[in-house]
Protein backbone atom coordinates (compact mmCIF):
# COMPACT_ATOMS: atom_id res chain seq x y z
CA UNK A 1 0.00 0.00 0.00
CA UNK A 2 1.37 3.03 -0.38
CA UNK A 3 1.12 6.14 1.77
CA UNK A 4 -1.71 8.04 0.37
CA UNK A 5 -4.64 8.05 2.19
CA UNK A 6 -7.55 7.88 -0.47
CA UNK A 7 -8.80 4.36 -1.60
CA UNK A 8 -10.88 3.50 -4.40
CA UNK A 9 -14.55 1.82 -3.53
CA UNK A 10 -16.00 0.28 -5.71
CA UNK A 11 -19.51 0.15 -4.33
CA UNK A 12 -20.82 3.39 -6.16
CA UNK A 13 -19.52 3.02 -9.66
CA UNK A 14 -20.94 4.58 -12.41
CA UNK A 15 -23.80 3.32 -14.13
CA UNK A 16 -25.53 3.05 -17.58
CA UNK A 17 -29.21 2.40 -15.87
CA UNK A 18 -29.07 4.15 -12.69
CA UNK A 19 -32.10 1.86 -11.27
CA UNK A 20 -29.87 -1.13 -12.14
CA UNK A 21 -26.92 -1.51 -9.31
CA UNK A 22 -25.49 -4.00 -11.73
CA UNK A 23 -25.50 -1.63 -15.23
CA UNK A 24 -21.15 -0.55 -14.48
CA UNK A 25 -20.21 1.93 -17.21
CA UNK A 26 -17.20 -0.38 -17.93
CA UNK A 27 -15.34 1.84 -20.21
CA UNK A 28 -15.87 4.85 -17.82
CA UNK A 29 -14.75 2.78 -14.48
CA UNK A 30 -11.77 1.68 -17.04
CA UNK A 31 -10.52 5.56 -17.75
CA UNK A 32 -11.07 6.35 -13.76
CA UNK A 33 -8.83 3.65 -12.39
CA UNK A 34 -5.88 3.96 -15.04
CA UNK A 35 -6.75 7.83 -13.82
CA UNK A 36 -6.29 6.82 -9.67
CA UNK A 37 -3.05 4.37 -10.34
CA UNK A 38 -1.65 7.53 -12.51
CA UNK A 39 -1.82 9.80 -10.21
CA UNK A 40 0.11 7.53 -7.60
CA UNK A 41 -2.80 6.09 -5.36
CA UNK A 42 -3.35 2.19 -5.26
CA UNK A 43 -6.03 1.43 -2.94
CA UNK A 44 -8.86 -0.65 -4.26
CA UNK A 45 -11.99 -1.84 -2.29
CA UNK A 46 -14.33 -4.58 -3.44
CA UNK A 47 -16.98 -6.33 -2.02
CA UNK A 48 -18.97 -9.54 -2.18
CA UNK A 49 -22.45 -7.94 -3.14
CA UNK A 50 -21.41 -4.75 -4.38
CA UNK A 51 -22.91 -3.43 -7.69
CA UNK A 52 -25.71 -5.97 -7.64
CA UNK A 53 -22.86 -8.43 -6.93
CA UNK A 54 -20.94 -7.36 -10.13
CA UNK A 55 -18.31 -4.96 -8.58
CA UNK A 56 -15.91 -7.97 -7.97
CA UNK A 57 -16.24 -8.66 -12.04
CA UNK A 58 -15.43 -5.36 -12.60
CA UNK A 59 -12.29 -5.68 -10.42
CA UNK A 60 -11.15 -7.77 -12.78
CA UNK A 61 -12.03 -6.12 -15.90
CA UNK A 62 -10.93 -3.08 -15.10
CA UNK A 63 -8.13 -3.12 -12.81
CA UNK A 64 -6.37 -6.67 -12.74
CA UNK A 65 -6.13 -7.72 -16.42
CA UNK A 66 -5.16 -4.36 -17.25
CA UNK A 67 -2.29 -3.47 -14.42
CA UNK A 68 0.36 -5.32 -12.84
CA UNK A 69 0.05 -7.01 -9.35
CA UNK A 70 2.49 -4.92 -7.79
CA UNK A 71 1.05 -1.76 -8.96
CA UNK A 72 -2.70 -2.10 -6.68
CA UNK A 73 -3.81 -3.40 -3.39
CA UNK A 74 -6.97 -4.94 -3.56
CA UNK A 75 -9.58 -5.17 -0.55
CA UNK A 76 -12.44 -7.78 -0.26
CA UNK A 77 -15.07 -9.25 1.71
CA UNK A 78 -17.37 -12.02 3.12
CA UNK A 79 -20.52 -10.66 4.17
CA UNK A 80 -22.38 -13.09 7.27
CA UNK A 81 -25.52 -12.70 5.33
CA UNK A 82 -24.73 -14.98 2.76
CA UNK A 83 -23.10 -18.03 5.12
CA UNK A 84 -25.26 -20.56 5.96
CA UNK A 85 -22.47 -23.52 6.99
CA UNK A 86 -18.97 -23.56 7.35
CA UNK A 87 -18.30 -24.75 3.60
CA UNK A 88 -19.74 -21.16 2.18
CA UNK A 89 -16.81 -19.74 3.76
CA UNK A 90 -14.21 -21.38 1.04
CA UNK A 91 -17.06 -21.41 -1.46
CA UNK A 92 -17.42 -17.87 -1.42
CA UNK A 93 -13.87 -16.74 -1.23
CA UNK A 94 -12.40 -19.14 -3.80
CA UNK A 95 -15.21 -17.72 -5.99
CA UNK A 96 -14.11 -14.13 -5.38
CA UNK A 97 -10.76 -15.19 -6.36
CA UNK A 98 -12.00 -16.09 -10.09
CA UNK A 99 -14.42 -12.82 -9.72
CA UNK A 100 -11.53 -11.15 -9.39
CA UNK A 101 -8.26 -13.35 -10.77
CA UNK A 102 -6.21 -12.34 -8.20
CA UNK A 103 -3.76 -15.17 -6.66
CA UNK A 104 -4.42 -13.48 -3.14
CA UNK A 105 -6.19 -10.72 -1.63
CA UNK A 106 -3.52 -8.05 0.04
CA UNK A 107 -6.41 -6.88 2.29
CA UNK A 108 -9.52 -9.35 3.01
CA UNK A 109 -12.41 -8.48 6.04
CA UNK A 110 -15.32 -9.76 7.74
CA UNK A 111 -17.43 -7.80 6.55
CA UNK A 112 -20.22 -5.96 9.11
CA UNK A 113 -19.76 -6.45 11.85
CA UNK A 114 -21.89 -5.84 14.40
CA UNK A 115 -24.11 -7.98 17.05
CA UNK A 116 -26.24 -10.66 15.23
CA UNK A 117 -23.44 -11.16 12.49
CA UNK A 118 -20.13 -11.31 15.01
CA UNK A 119 -22.35 -14.13 16.57
CA UNK A 120 -22.43 -15.93 12.95
CA UNK A 121 -18.40 -15.51 12.39
CA UNK A 122 -17.78 -16.72 15.88
CA UNK A 123 -20.27 -19.90 15.07
CA UNK A 124 -18.80 -20.32 11.88
CA UNK A 125 -15.32 -20.06 13.20
CA UNK A 126 -14.24 -17.51 10.27
CA UNK A 127 -11.50 -15.71 12.51
CA UNK A 128 -9.53 -18.44 12.16
CA UNK A 129 -10.44 -19.64 9.19
CA UNK A 130 -9.36 -16.31 7.78
CA UNK A 131 -6.24 -16.34 10.04
CA UNK A 132 -5.65 -20.02 8.12
CA UNK A 133 -5.74 -18.11 4.96
CA UNK A 134 -3.36 -15.53 6.20
CA UNK A 135 -0.75 -18.23 6.78
CA UNK A 136 -1.47 -19.80 3.21
CA UNK A 137 -0.75 -16.76 1.23
CA UNK A 138 -3.89 -15.96 -0.10
CA UNK A 139 -4.70 -13.24 2.25
CA UNK A 140 -1.94 -10.95 3.13
CA UNK A 141 -3.93 -8.43 5.99
CA UNK A 142 -6.95 -9.23 8.00
CA UNK A 143 -9.66 -6.89 8.78
CA UNK A 144 -13.15 -6.34 9.68
CA UNK A 145 -15.66 -3.70 8.77
CA UNK A 146 -17.83 -1.99 11.83
CA UNK A 147 -21.44 -0.93 12.32
CA UNK A 148 -22.66 -1.35 15.82
CA UNK A 149 -21.73 0.75 19.29
CA UNK A 150 -18.28 1.05 20.49
CA UNK A 151 -18.67 -1.68 23.50
CA UNK A 152 -18.86 -4.23 21.13
CA UNK A 153 -16.38 -3.00 19.22
CA UNK A 154 -14.08 -2.86 22.61
CA UNK A 155 -15.25 -6.93 22.94
CA UNK A 156 -14.56 -7.40 19.44
CA UNK A 157 -11.08 -6.23 19.54
CA UNK A 158 -10.07 -7.99 22.68
CA UNK A 159 -11.17 -11.29 21.65
CA UNK A 160 -9.92 -11.13 18.67
CA UNK A 161 -6.47 -9.09 19.07
CA UNK A 162 -5.36 -10.95 15.59
CA UNK A 163 -7.21 -8.17 13.37
CA UNK A 164 -4.69 -5.96 11.99
CA UNK A 165 -7.54 -3.04 11.11
CA UNK A 166 -10.51 -1.91 11.57
CA UNK A 167 -12.93 -0.34 9.12
CA UNK A 168 -15.63 2.44 10.71
CA UNK A 169 -18.25 4.84 9.25
CA UNK A 170 -16.41 7.68 10.09
CA UNK A 171 -17.40 11.20 9.20
CA UNK A 172 -17.44 14.75 10.79
CA UNK A 173 -21.83 14.20 10.89
CA UNK A 174 -21.36 11.32 12.15
CA UNK A 175 -18.71 11.90 14.79
CA UNK A 176 -20.80 12.76 18.04
CA UNK A 177 -23.59 10.47 16.86
CA UNK A 178 -25.31 8.18 19.35
CA UNK A 179 -26.89 5.95 17.29
CA UNK A 180 -22.93 5.44 14.93
CA UNK A 181 -20.61 6.21 17.50
CA UNK A 182 -18.02 7.49 14.52
CA UNK A 183 -15.94 9.16 17.25
CA UNK A 184 -16.40 6.24 20.36
CA UNK A 185 -15.58 3.96 17.70
CA UNK A 186 -12.55 5.27 16.72
CA UNK A 187 -11.11 6.10 20.40
CA UNK A 188 -11.98 2.23 21.26
CA UNK A 189 -9.56 1.23 18.12
CA UNK A 190 -6.85 3.97 19.34
CA UNK A 191 -6.96 2.43 22.84
CA UNK A 192 -6.39 -0.73 21.29
CA UNK A 193 -3.77 0.36 18.95
CA UNK A 194 -5.46 -0.76 15.41
CA UNK A 195 -4.93 1.35 12.86
CA UNK A 196 -8.62 2.44 11.16
CA UNK A 197 -9.94 2.40 7.37
CA UNK A 198 -12.37 4.93 7.26
CA UNK A 199 -15.89 4.08 5.06
CA UNK A 200 -18.36 6.65 4.03
CA UNK A 201 -16.07 9.50 4.61
CA UNK A 202 -19.17 11.74 2.95
CA UNK A 203 -22.26 9.26 4.09
CA UNK A 204 -23.10 8.68 1.11
CA UNK A 205 -22.91 11.91 -0.80
CA UNK A 206 -24.94 13.42 2.07
CA UNK A 207 -21.78 15.79 2.83
CA UNK A 208 -21.35 17.06 -0.88
CA UNK A 209 -24.59 18.40 -0.99
CA UNK A 210 -24.85 20.71 1.52
CA UNK A 211 -26.86 23.62 3.09
CA UNK A 212 -25.86 26.89 1.28
CA UNK A 213 -24.91 28.25 4.67
CA UNK A 214 -22.04 25.83 5.36
CA UNK A 215 -21.54 25.61 1.22
CA UNK A 216 -20.45 29.64 1.63
CA UNK A 217 -18.35 29.16 5.34
CA UNK A 218 -16.30 26.28 3.75
CA UNK A 219 -15.99 28.59 0.25
CA UNK A 220 -14.67 31.64 2.63
CA UNK A 221 -12.07 29.30 3.99
CA UNK A 222 -10.79 28.51 1.30
CA UNK A 223 -12.04 28.82 -2.16
CA UNK A 224 -10.41 26.04 -3.88
CA UNK A 225 -11.22 23.49 -1.73
CA UNK A 226 -14.57 21.62 -2.72
CA UNK A 227 -17.45 20.66 -0.54
CA UNK A 228 -16.80 16.49 -0.16
CA UNK A 229 -13.04 17.14 0.11
CA UNK A 230 -14.13 18.75 3.53
CA UNK A 231 -15.37 15.43 4.77
CA UNK A 232 -12.53 13.42 3.36
CA UNK A 233 -10.27 15.56 4.47
CA UNK A 234 -11.55 15.81 8.04
CA UNK A 235 -11.32 12.00 8.46
CA UNK A 236 -7.76 11.82 7.31
CA UNK A 237 -6.52 14.14 9.80
CA UNK A 238 -7.34 11.73 12.40
CA UNK A 239 -3.75 10.40 13.44
CA UNK A 240 -4.96 6.62 13.46
CA UNK A 241 -6.92 6.83 10.29
CA UNK A 242 -4.91 4.60 7.79
CA UNK A 243 -7.04 4.62 5.01
CA UNK A 244 -9.96 6.66 3.37
CA UNK A 245 -12.54 4.76 1.38
CA UNK A 246 -14.49 7.51 -1.26
CA UNK A 247 -17.21 5.26 -3.78
CA UNK A 248 -16.34 7.62 -6.58
CA UNK A 249 -18.67 7.27 -9.55
CA UNK A 250 -17.84 10.00 -11.42
CA UNK A 251 -14.66 11.34 -13.28
CA UNK A 252 -15.31 14.69 -11.95
CA UNK A 253 -14.89 13.27 -8.31
CA UNK A 254 -12.34 11.04 -8.95
CA UNK A 255 -9.76 14.20 -10.34
CA UNK A 256 -11.69 16.35 -7.18
CA UNK A 257 -10.32 13.56 -4.61
CA UNK A 258 -7.20 12.85 -5.90
CA UNK A 259 -6.21 16.57 -6.52
CA UNK A 260 -6.23 17.19 -2.84
CA UNK A 261 -5.29 14.11 -1.73
CA UNK A 262 -2.33 13.63 -3.92
CA UNK A 263 -0.09 15.82 -1.52
CA UNK A 264 -2.51 15.39 1.68
CA UNK A 265 -2.28 18.39 4.26
CA UNK A 266 -4.36 17.68 7.81
CA UNK A 267 -7.29 20.28 8.64
CA UNK A 268 -5.78 23.11 10.94
CA UNK A 269 -7.48 23.77 14.57
CA UNK A 270 -9.60 26.12 13.34
CA UNK A 271 -10.98 24.19 10.02
CA UNK A 272 -11.60 21.06 12.50
CA UNK A 273 -13.62 23.73 14.62
CA UNK A 274 -15.03 24.88 11.07
CA UNK A 275 -15.90 21.32 10.24
CA UNK A 276 -17.68 20.61 13.72
CA UNK A 277 -19.45 23.78 13.43
CA UNK A 278 -21.02 22.65 10.24
CA UNK A 279 -22.00 19.43 11.22
CA UNK A 280 -24.23 21.01 13.65
CA UNK A 281 -25.62 23.09 11.13
CA UNK A 282 -26.25 20.06 9.18
CA UNK A 283 -27.88 17.63 11.49
CA UNK A 284 -30.32 20.47 12.24
CA UNK A 285 -31.98 19.77 8.29
CA UNK A 286 -31.55 16.09 7.95
CA UNK A 287 -34.93 14.24 8.66
CA UNK A 288 -33.51 10.88 7.58
CA UNK A 289 -29.62 9.98 8.32
CA UNK A 290 -29.69 7.22 5.45
CA UNK A 291 -26.01 6.73 3.67
CA UNK A 292 -27.80 4.91 0.46
CA UNK A 293 -26.00 1.77 0.65
CA UNK A 294 -29.39 -0.40 -0.42
CA UNK A 295 -28.24 -3.53 2.01
CA UNK A 296 -32.10 -2.69 3.21
CA UNK A 297 -33.17 -3.49 -0.95
CA UNK A 298 -32.08 -6.67 -1.52
CA UNK A 299 -34.63 -8.64 0.10
CA UNK A 300 -38.08 -6.16 0.34
CA UNK A 301 -40.93 -8.00 -0.75
CA UNK A 302 -42.52 -5.33 -2.02
CA UNK A 303 -39.36 -3.99 -3.93
CA UNK A 304 -39.30 -0.27 -2.31
CA UNK A 305 -36.30 1.44 -3.49
CA UNK A 306 -35.88 3.06 0.64
CA UNK A 307 -32.32 4.81 -0.19
CA UNK A 308 -33.88 6.74 -3.19
CA UNK A 309 -36.50 7.80 -1.53
CA UNK A 310 -35.33 8.65 2.10
CA UNK A 311 -32.77 10.97 -0.67
CA UNK A 312 -35.72 12.50 -1.77
CA UNK A 313 -37.37 13.32 0.78
CA UNK A 314 -34.45 14.43 2.53
CA UNK A 315 -33.84 16.46 -0.11
CA UNK A 316 -37.28 18.17 0.06
CA UNK A 317 -37.29 18.57 3.75
CA UNK A 318 -34.17 20.91 3.01
CA UNK A 319 -35.13 23.13 0.33
CA UNK A 320 -36.79 26.61 1.44
CA UNK A 321 -40.63 26.90 1.95
CA UNK A 322 -40.54 30.01 -0.64
CA UNK A 323 -39.25 28.22 -3.63
CA UNK A 324 -42.78 26.48 -3.88
CA UNK A 325 -43.03 24.24 -6.76
CA UNK A 326 -39.89 21.78 -5.98
CA UNK A 327 -38.81 18.47 -8.57
CA UNK A 328 -38.55 15.72 -5.86
CA UNK A 329 -42.36 14.84 -5.52
CA UNK A 330 -41.73 14.45 -9.73
CA UNK A 331 -38.88 12.16 -9.44
CA UNK A 332 -40.70 10.30 -6.75
CA UNK A 333 -43.55 9.13 -8.63
CA UNK A 334 -41.63 7.99 -11.50
CA UNK A 335 -39.35 5.64 -9.45
CA UNK A 336 -43.27 4.36 -7.89
CA UNK A 337 -43.51 3.11 -12.08
CA UNK A 338 -40.81 0.66 -11.48
CA UNK A 339 -40.38 -0.03 -7.49
CA UNK A 340 -43.15 -0.27 -5.11
CA UNK A 341 -44.34 3.10 -2.91
CA UNK A 342 -43.30 4.22 0.04
CA UNK A 343 -46.65 2.93 1.50
CA UNK A 344 -46.40 -0.77 0.08
CA UNK A 345 -44.41 -1.76 3.29
CA UNK A 346 -46.00 -4.52 5.10
CA UNK A 347 -43.59 -3.76 7.74
CA UNK A 348 -41.81 -7.32 7.98
CA UNK A 349 -38.68 -5.61 9.02
CA UNK A 350 -36.32 -7.02 6.79
CA UNK A 351 -34.87 -3.92 5.97
CA UNK A 352 -34.26 -2.59 9.38
CA UNK A 353 -32.46 -6.31 10.24
CA UNK A 354 -30.02 -5.49 7.63
CA UNK A 355 -29.83 -1.77 8.08
CA UNK A 356 -26.23 -1.24 9.36
CA UNK A 357 -27.18 2.36 10.67
CA UNK A 358 -30.00 0.91 12.26
CA UNK A 359 -32.46 3.59 11.40
CA UNK A 360 -36.52 2.41 11.95
CA UNK A 361 -37.34 2.42 8.34
CA UNK A 362 -40.68 1.21 8.93
CA UNK A 363 -41.83 4.45 10.56
CA UNK A 364 -39.17 6.50 8.04
CA UNK A 365 -41.28 4.92 4.92
CA UNK A 366 -44.68 6.01 6.53
CA UNK A 367 -43.40 9.39 7.09
CA UNK A 368 -42.12 9.46 3.18
CA UNK A 369 -45.64 7.74 2.53
CA UNK A 370 -47.49 10.57 3.68
CA UNK A 371 -45.35 13.35 2.43
CA UNK A 372 -45.35 12.29 -1.28
CA UNK A 373 -48.78 10.98 -1.31
CA UNK A 374 -50.37 14.25 -0.90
Amino acid sequence: MSDKKLGFGLMRLPLSDPDDAASIDMELTKKMVDTFIERGFTYFDTAWMYCGFKSENAAKECLVDRHSRDSYTLATKLHAGFLKNKEDRDRIFNTQREKTGVEYFDYYLLHDIGQDHYQIYNRLDCFQWLKEKKEQGLVKHMGFSFHDNARLLDQVLTEHPEMEFVQLQINYLDWDSSAIQSRLCYEVAVKHGVPVWVMEPVKGGTLAQVPEAVEHMFRAQNPAMSVPSWAIRFAASLDNVKMVLSGMSSMEQLLDNTGYMADFQPLTQEEMEMVHRAADMINGGIAIPCTGCSYCTDGCPKKIAIPKYFSLYNADKQEIKEKGWTPQGEYYDRLTASFGKASDCIACGQCERACPQHLPIIRHLRDVAGHFGK
